[in-house]
């Protein structure tokens, strides 16, 4: 199965989307931040990157452009995790470089 970082600063739903991700035979790896997530994603090489878009010290948005300028970790995709699903902040997650963008709440199955 695929190793995916969770970059999310809500310990609860971190907790809740590792279970999920986990329950279905994934490797997770967490990140409280998106200062973290650049350097975890760094680390580890994750087969796949979800992150929330508002998290302190660094913003999904701003990590992401970031780990799509370094070339060990510029071609794992990115999906964004966000309550805000106006159409702006979509394309914003779109053009910092993710493949989708995920509305919470979700369903577990969702992931």
């Amino acid at each position: 199965m695929a190793n995916i970082l969770v970059a999310e600063d809500e310990r609860d739903i971190r907790e809740l989307i590792n279970f999920t991700l986990s329950f279905a035979g994934h490797t997770v790896t967490q990140a409280e931040n998106g200062s973290q997530a650049v350097d975890v994603a760094q680390e580890v090489k994750p087969d796949l990157i979800l992150m929330d878009v508002r998290m302190p010290k660094m913003t999904g948005y701003e990590a992401c452009r970031q780990m799509k300028e370094i070339d060990g970790i510029k071609d794992i995709p990115v999906v964004f995790l966000s309550a805000k699903g106006q159409d702006e902040e979509v394309q914003t997650g779109i053009d910092a470089g993710a493949i989708a963008y995920i509305l919470k709440p979700f369903a577990p199955d969702e992931l």
